[in-house]
Parts: structure tokens; C-alpha cells; sequence
């Protein structure tokens, strides 16, 4: 092996956000036990397209002994994955798939008053499922929807997210740090092409691992070349609202 440029990952400093994985247009990197990892060297061109996009600075180049990149090979896992993606896609649409994965609208009835004119808690949920990875991106009710997206410890933290943020909105939950981000920026962009939803509000944890999922849907909608109204809402750990602004 002879010295070349590649790319180095400090995984104390990394947070798993999947930001440099969709940046790779090699697919040489892949979030994987929450953190970012070089899957194959041969896979890494060293040109370190990925460098501006962490945002945690976890990612540099070095040089040092390094198995040649392999253009061809790249090519041949670049068509893996696309077809892993088209496969889990087609999967989704099988009307043989999982019971509990079947698209479907909730109807809920009007929320009765407590004696103090309070409503009573109960479910705002409008559609199942709610996992992005579930959805299909063709499902009814995600067309000209209000979308709120949420990563899934939101609602954990905030207890009122039923009556403030879901009310008419249609909810998609994934988590930035520990699945794919690469299929998550795929997902939306297929999603925002097909469904053309009105608007797209994310709500995320303070913690930087969380802010992925804003950058993921910037992406999406990038790659889908939809200018959807959206915005941004930050939750505290304490169940605060820290921060709301407009996206687009």
C-alpha cells in the first residue's frame, strides 16, 4: 500500500448526526452504532467533499498508507445501495407486508371539556405508522399534508405535543443519530416529489445529535426541488420550547 490522502474520523468528537454520510457521494461512510464510520478505504477518493458538512469538525483528511481507491468497485456499491434502497422501497408498498405497517387515517372524535373547560389529554394521532421507515411514500394522507416531523425523543420530553404541534398534522418520527441518514434524505425527497405536502414542521431535542434532522430534511428538499414552507421548533431537555424559525 503506498501513502495517499483519506479520510479520518475522530469519533470522540462525532455525534452521529449522518450529515457527512449523505455528503459521500462515494458512500464511503455510513452511521453505524451512532457514529460515523469509513466503510471501505477503497471506497474513499481523499478529495474530502465531506469536510464542510460535520458540524462537529469530527472529520479531517490525513495522509498515511491507505488501500488505493477503486473507482470500478465504488460503482458496484453505489448500485448496492441504490437497490437496497429501491427493494426497501418496493417493500413498502407490498400489500403483504406487515399488518401494523398498513397505511391508514385515525379518526378522532371531538375531545370532550373537563368541568374547568380543560380538554381532556387524549390522542391527536391522525395517521399510522408514524416510523419514516414504515411510511410509504405513497400513502393518502401524506398528500398536500402539514407535516410534522419529529425526532422520537420529542415527545418524551414535551408533554402537551398532542394538543400543541398535532392537531391536523400528518406525523412522521425517525431519529438522526441512529438510523441511515443516507435512506432518510432519500425517504423525504421521495416523499416531498410524490406527496407535495403544504408545509413541513420538524421538532427536535436541543442535543446536537438532533439538529441531523433539520439537516437531513434541508437535503431532501434540495434534492427534490420543492420549496415547501417549513419550519424549525427546538425542544429543551426540560421541556421547553428553546427556539422556532422559519426554514423556508
Amino acid at each position: 500500500m503506498a501513502k495517499r490522502k483519506i479520510v479520518k474520523i475522530d469519533e470522540e468528537k462525532c455525534d452521529g448526526c449522518g450529515t457527512c454520510a449523505t455528503a459521500c457521494a462515494e458512500g464511503a461512510i455510513a452511521i453505524i452504532d451512532g457514529k460515523a464510520k469509513l466503510i471501505s478505504e477503497i471506497y474513499c477518493d481523499g478529495l474530502g467533499a465531506c469536510l464542510g458538512e460535520c458540524p462537529r469538525g469530527a472529520i479531517s483528511i490525513e495522509e498515511r498508507e491507505a488501500s488505493k481507491f477503486d473507482e470500478k468497485k465504488t460503482h458496484d456499491h453505489l448500485d448496492r445501495l441504490k437497490i437496497q434502497s429501491e427493494t426497501q422501497k418496493k417493500a413498502e408498498t407490498l400489500p403483504c407486508g406487515c399488518p401494523g405497517s398498513m397505511a391508514k387515517v385515525v379518526t378522532r372524535k371531538e375531545m370532550p371539556k373537563t368541568s374547568g373547560n380543560l380538554p381532556v389529554c387524549e390522542s391527536s394521532l391522525g395517521n399510522w405508522p408514524v416510523q419514516l421507515k414504515l411510511i410509504p411514500v405513497n400513502a393518502p394522507y401524506l398528500r398536500n399534508a402539514d407535516l410534522l416531523i419529529v425526532a422520537d425523543c420529542v415527545p418524551f420530553a414535551l408533554p402537551d405535543i398532542h394538543s400543541r404541534y398535532m392537531p391536523g398534522k400528518v406525523v412522521i418520527v425517525g431519529c438522526p443519530k441512529l438510523d441511515d441518514a443516507t435512506l432518510y434524505t432519500k425517504k423525504f425527497a421521495d416523499i416531498f416529489t410524490t406527496a407535495s405536502p403544504r408545509s413541513v414542521t420538524i421538532l427536535h431535542m436541543e442535543v446536537p445529535c438532533c439538529t441531523g434532522l433539520v439537516r437531513i430534511v434541508e437535503k431532501a428538499l434540495e434534492d427534490s426541488g420543492k420549496e415547501i414552507p417549513s419550519t424549525e421548533i427546538t425542544i429543551g431537555i426540560e421541556g421547553n420550547i428553546l427556539l422556532e424559525k422559519a426554514m423556508i
